[in-house]
């Protein structure tokens, strides 16, 4: 592959003082099409993409590769990726769903659970590289090469860790060192935590990166580097062989779930997703007057609280099979009878009682995606391929284990269950936003409240950035609560809630990348709460 020069973001990178620690751009607007993303770095590879004239599934590509280098505790190489696609040429929307598979030898082994949290036997089979080589091959219009660009050149050349970053691998410290034999290449010297400002480079990922570029990203399954992972898990005990990697978990083709929310047509994401919480939610809340929807006074905190709870229960009690799902005839959760019953309830209730990364991109022509990826938790399962340097995930976590009748029970080549929910949402013909964010269960709840906030007008950044609550199965509510009204948490707990503090601007309450179109306008922002960047071509 020809090495192609260094972009002006490139010498701007180089230039950086550790002191001096760039400031991310978190609201922008652009004629040219948008990008937001959970890191400024991976937003600048999604807007260089859609200057050079790629569509929005380049850029989206070209982000979410970027993401895998410079966020590299929530997604990468060794993960999963689910997509939202809308065409504007044919009027088409679908999912992608690019669900990891469990390997082959998984019927044969017992695994407790703390095999299954960290280390080898955490690991499905990624489908990252499948899910972004199948959308750019059939729906993005630049070469791999140029997509992979940016992610090589922040491998190569580094990044400045930030605060965030400098908090997550502390936390996990002492997991990254246990599972990767005392030592790991996410920390200094392979055991200490990397200091704020410092730079981070990563040059054995960078060669398996070339390599993709060079012989293209089927070869993660079938070619050498299919070869080193196979090595890797026989040498550590793992799970996943050279016939599981050649089985490649390309992405499946699905029909989002579909609703009517405050005028806009919502298309989220089905089974394995959770995007059928989030529709029930917003049919509950939309049988529900607007002026008891308010997340800023006490009774719409408890209002939301049920919804969510209520929904999540939903979800746990009737799972499908992805497979399956599309030939039941009785959706309960999609229901809007059902859920303007389930408001009814709720609200005499009330009466009476009281890590993963998302991106968005649309483009000028109005393609649009929304892609969430993962492994799993912070750091999957905090090992490492030595040869190849992405880690792996640790999507074993994400089975059901005890009821074999279970559409997710762990059995070979099973898909996991996944709490993604890309979203688009229309005005008419023209998709007007696409959203979402990460946070495992709290994804659909974070979601949820940026509409809500944006159906009583507020502006899209003030949506995004707004105090943000989540309530438990167990009726833990988790709140923002020092930029909350102080009422709220007493009210809650008259309600029977038990409150959860978290920080002003939360790590676990989701981060939200969202871009819309306002006029002939693209308009993004990513959520303060991590260091995301919202940009666009000029």
């Amino acid at each position: 592959m020809e090495r192609r020069p260094a972009s002006p973001i490139d010498t701007e990178l180089l230039d950086l003082d550790a002191a001096r620690l760039p400031q991310p751009r978190r609201f922008s607007v652009s004629a040219g099409g948008m990008v937001a993303t959970q890191h400024y770095l991976a937003t600048e590879a999604g807007v260089e993409i859609l200057a050079a004239g790629g569509n929005a599934v380049d850029a989206a590509v070209a982000a979410a590769l970027a993401l895998g280098v410079c966020e590299p505790a929530a997604s990468g190489l060794g993960g999963q990726t689910m997509m939202l696609i809308h065409l504007a040429a044919s009027r088409r929307t679908f999912a992608l769903d690019g669900s990891s598979r469990a390997a082959n030898l998984t019927s044969m082994v017992h695994l407790p659970e703390e095999d299954r949290r960290r280390g080898y036997r955490a690991t499905t089979v990624p489908s990252t590289p499948a899910v972004l080589h199948y959308a750019r091959r059939k729906y993005g219009s630049r070469p791999l090469d140029e997509l992979l660009g940016p992610a090589i050149r922040l491998a190569e050349q580094g990044y400045l860790i930030s605060e965030l970053q400098r908090k997550l691998t502390r936390r996990e410290r002492k997991s990254l060192r246990a599972a990767g034999g005392g030592r790991s290449p996410f920390l200094k010297e392979g055991r200490r935590t990397y200091a704020v400002g410092e730079r981070f480079r990563q040059p054995i990922l960078a060669q398996t990166l070339h390599r993709l570029a060079d012989k293209g990203m089927l070869d993660f399954y079938t070619g050498q580097i299919a070869e080193q992972i196979h090595d890797d898990m026989v040498r550590n005990n793992g799970l996943i062989r050279r016939d599981d990697l050649a089985q490649i978990p390309r992405p499946i083709e699905r029909r989002p779930v579909t609703c009517h929310y405050e005028g806009a047509r919502v298309f989220t994401f089905p089974p394995p997703g959770a995007g059928r919480t989030l529709i029930e939610m917003l049919n509950i809340l939309d049988h529900v007057p607007a002026k008891y929807r308010d997340p800023d006074t006490p009774s719409g905190a408890v209002l939301l609280a049920h919804v969510i709870q209520q929904a999540f229960r939903d979800r746990t009690d009737r799972p499908f099979d992805p497979n399956f799902f599309a030939q039941v005839s009785r959706k309960r959760m999609l229901s809007v009878e059902y859920a303007r019953k389930i408001s009814r309830q709720i609200r005499k209730h009330i009466r009476t009682h009281g890590d993963t990364t998302h991106l968005s991109v649309m483009d000028r022509s109005g393609n649009v995606v929304a892609l969430t990826q993962s492994i799993e938790r912070v750091y999957g399962a905090c090992v490492v391929t030595p040869e190849l340097g992405f880690l792996y995930n640790n999507y074993m976590m994400a089975f059901e284990t005890e009821n074999i009748r279970h559409p997710y029970h762990l059995r070979p080549n099973a898909v996991p269950w996944a709490s993604v929910a890309p979203t688009i949402l229309f005005r008419g013909k023209r998709p007007w936003l696409a959203i979402g964010s990460p946070g495992s269960e709290r994804i659909v709840s974070s979601i949820l409240q940026v509409l809500l906030r944006l159906g009583r007008r507020q502006s899209p950044y003030e949506a995004v950035a707004a105090p943000r609550m989540h309530c438990s199965l167990t009726g833990a509510v988790s709140l923002e609560i020092s930029r909350m009204r102080d009422d709220i948490p007493d009210t809650l707990q008259r309600f029977g809630f038990t409150i959860d503090e978290r920080d002003p601007y939360s790590f676990y309450l989701g981060c939200v990348q969202m871009v819309m179109r306002q006029g002939d306008d693209y308009v993004g922002v990513a959520d303060p709460r991590r260091d995301g960047a919202a940009g666009g071509p000029r």
